[in-house]
């Protein structure tokens, strides 16, 4: 167990693995609950188990933070989240804009979660005319027309794609050229971007293609061991050699009964 007062800032020089980013969110995640439910302090191991990870693997990862501190004493909540907010850039405002507002596209811009954790959505836009003034989640849809504009208007480096394919590597190479650094893609296409642009791709598709292949494992295990059961396979909860003499539960015909004594 450690606490999170400890601060070396020879290990920011040094550079955070990038598995260890992508696992900074989760432990924000967890924090926040514990930090809203006014937990003062965790262990380790309890914030392993809330993040879904393992818990050597989370001091290795706060390490990088520089997190160290008194063992039995536990992490301190707020400090962390503190601490990885800033590490993840969430200490200030980061405009973002949205491109595409179908289904999706309203979704994200209806999404609540984006202010508490930073991101300000400075605009929607969308290249449907009809779209054009048309209010979604308080803020007008402007078209794709002035995109360039908007974005040097509001500062934005961070952009989201949530149009067709086809139109996504166009909108992508328009909000680089505009100096858009970071994209975040619904879109289901790989994008082509240049060096210094890092682009961050969500495929609901996918991942549920994945879960299928899961699903579809698991059933497989299923009938195989049914077919084993099948085929004369003992269960695997009776040894072998132990097979007590049938006639013991077998009715006064010899037929085995339906229902088994208690």
């Amino acid at each position: 167990m450690a606490t999170g007062r400890t601060h070396r800032p020879a290990t920011r020089s040094r550079g955070i693995p990038e598995a260890t980013v992508a696992r900074l969110p989760l432990y924000l995640r967890a924090l926040t609950a514990l930090s809203e439910r006014s937990v003062p302090t965790v262990s380790s191991e309890e914030l392993a188990a809330a993040a879904g990870v393992n818990s050597a693997k989370l001091r290795k990862d706060f390490s990088y933070l520089g997190s160290y501190g008194t063992r039995g004493v536990g992490y301190d909540v707020e400090y962390l989240v503190y601490q990885i907010s800033r590490e993840l850039g969430l200490t200030q405002d980061w405009p973002v804009v949205i491109v595409g507002i179908g289904n999706l596209g309203a979704a994200l811009a209806n999404y609540g979660g984006f202010a508490s954790r930073g991101f300000r959505v400075a605009a929607l836009i969308d290249a449907d005319p009809a779209m054009a003034g048309k209010p979604v989640a308080g803020i007008p849809v402007q078209h794709t027309d002035d995109l360039e504009k908007i974005i040097k208007d509001n500062g934005v480096s961070i952009g989201v794609i949530a149009t067709p394919a086809g139109a996504a590597q166009p909108v992508c190479d328009r909000l680089v050229a505009a100096g858009v650094t970071s994209i975040l893609n619904f879109a289901p296409t790989v994008l082509s971007v240049p060096d210094g642009v890092d682009v961050r791709k969500v495929d609901l598709s996918i991942e549920l293609q994945i879960l299928a292949f899961h699903e579809q494992r698991k059933a497989g295990e299923e009938t195989a061991v049914e077919t084993a059961a099948g085929d004369g396979a003992l269960p695997a909860a009776v040894p072998r050699g132990a097979v007590a003499d049938d006639s013991a539960d077998q009715g006064p015909d010899g037929d085995v009964p339906a229902v088994m004594p208690a």
